[in-house]
């Protein structure tokens, strides 16, 4: 099991409580990027620099990304692939995204999208406050909690 760092908009305090999940769990961590990153030195951090362009970061997880892996990502169509590829989607505000969930949240995803377009709604959600990242951080927690209990030694 890996955990996938969807990093060119990744926030720094949901990097941060990752670097220490991934130390803490022993579990392999990908920051994917189309820039350069600094990480901390760490056997179980590594990063990814892809070429700039339009979701090449989100094309190379998905390439990589296999079952039973955790993508961090606030991007809800990366989100609906990671579920299709039988693996599991976290957003940096502690949602999970599951088979069961996906569809919804793709429609609101749409739904919002159209109507931004159309101008009835303008700016974007609210900034990232400590209630969302200690949401993220307990969800984190569950996930590889469980994943600990059931993976092979």
């Amino acid at each position: 099991m890996r955990i996938w760092i969807d990093a060119d908009a990744c926030p720094g305090p949901v990097k941060e409580i990752l670097f220490r999940a991934a130390d803490r769990m022993r579990v392999e961590s990908v920051l994917v990027a189309n820039h350069c990153l600094k990480v901390p030195r760490s056997p179980f951090i590594k990063t990814v620099q892809v070429k700039p362009g339009f979701n090449v970061a989100d094309a190379r997880i998905i390439d990589d990304v296999e079952p039973g892996d955790l993508v961090i990502t606030a991007d809800i169509p990366l989100a609906a692939e990671v579920v299709a590829a039988s693996a599991t989607a976290l957003n940096p505000r502690g949602t999970l995204y599951t088979e069961e969930s996906i569809q919804e949240h793709l429609a609101r995803r749409n739904f919002m999208d159209e109507m931004r377009s159309a101008g009835a709604i303008t700016g974007g959600p609210p900034a990232l406050s400590k209630v969302h990242l200690q949401a993220f951080a307990n969800q984190l927690d569950r996930y590889l909690t469980r994943y600990a209990t059931v993976a092979p030694r």
